[in-house]
């Protein structure tokens, strides 16, 4: 029921930095068009020695985005509706989106905060490890790759979000 089929996906092994300052590997699923410009990403983050927390597949989470994001995952290809609500699909569904360290940078709108607790990185005036900043690696590898953050969104805020089409 997924908009893709599995033979237009591709498991793409990365190494990152974690917040303990040490290399780590992880594994993301990404539409096959963007699969080599994804991994390429992910080595310039490494070279700039941005840390990211978790790193694992959605499966691991029941396929649950909440879950996912609880857990600080940063995540790409997950077979769901945007916001969770039928019947748009996410560009996750497609495996066009990549969320990096949901909890540093969280989804807010209004009083909502997802996830949950970590309202207080709504602050981004005091920098931490693993913040998405507009001038930072991340904004910049992915802008190099044509695409948008859900930073640079108007009504709302979604700070761990990089997607093909800007939403």
């Amino acid at each position: 029921g997924c908009p893709v089929g599995l033979s237009d996906l591709r498991l793409v092994g990365v190494t990152f930095w974690g917040f303990d300052r040490r290399a780590h590997h992880g594994r993301l699923v990404v539409h096959r068009t963007v699969a080599r410009d994804v991994a390429r990403l992910f080595g310039k983050l490494y070279a700039a020695r941005f840390p990211i927390h978790r790193m694992r597949l959605v499966d691991r989470f029941g396929a649950d985005d909440k879950r996912s994001m609880r857990d600080d995952n940063t995540s790409a290809f997950n077979c769901r509706y945007r916001n969770g609500v039928c019947c748009t699909w996410s560009m996750h569904a497609y495996g066009l989106a990549v969320d990096v360290n949901p909890f540093q940078n969280p989804y807010f709108k209004g009083d909502l905060v997802l996830p949950e607790l970590a309202g207080a990185y709504r602050d981004r005036s005091r920098h931490r490890p693993g913040m998405i900043l507009p001038d930072g690696p991340v904004v910049r590898a992915f802008a190099r790759i044509g695409w948008g953050w859900g930073g640079d969104w108007h009504s709302l805020k979604d700070l761990q979000h990089f997607s093909a089409n800007g939403t």
